[in-house]
């Protein structure tokens, strides 16, 4: 069994800051990637940000210069800085791991971020 245990998701305003962090545990052999993708209600889940093992990053164009991805690779969580939020980051925030040995990705069960004054 995979665990991603996220955690920091909430209701801010316009402009505010919040940090997510997605914690992996268990049958995890060889994380090569993880990330951040997120669904509002009507859209399909689209990639917030990634990053990989070797720190190459990788972010969606509609949050390039506000979000920030970070790993601990010996704790196996990632972080993502928001900052400069708007009411169009407002959706469910899923945390995925890609485990290069078994060639599977992991979801987590997703925090809600909420961006509204």
């Amino acid at each position: 069994q995979v665990q991603l245990v996220e955690s920091g998701g909430g209701l801010v305003q316009p402009g505010g800051s919040l940090q997510l962090s997605c914690a992996a545990s268990g049958r995890i052999f060889n994380i090569y990637a993880m990330g951040w993708y997120r669904q509002a209600p009507g859209n399909e889940r689209e990639l917030v940000a990634s990053i990989t093992i070797h720190g190459s990053t990788n972010y969606g164009d509609s949050v390039k210069g506000r979000f920030t991805i970070s790993r601990d690779n010996v704790k196996t969580t990632v972080y993502l800085q928001m900052n400069s939020l708007k009411s169009e980051d407002t959706g469910v925030y899923y945390c995925n791991v890609y485990d290069a040995a078994v060639g599977r990705e992991h979801w987590g069960q997703g925090t809600q971020v909420t961006v509204s004054s």
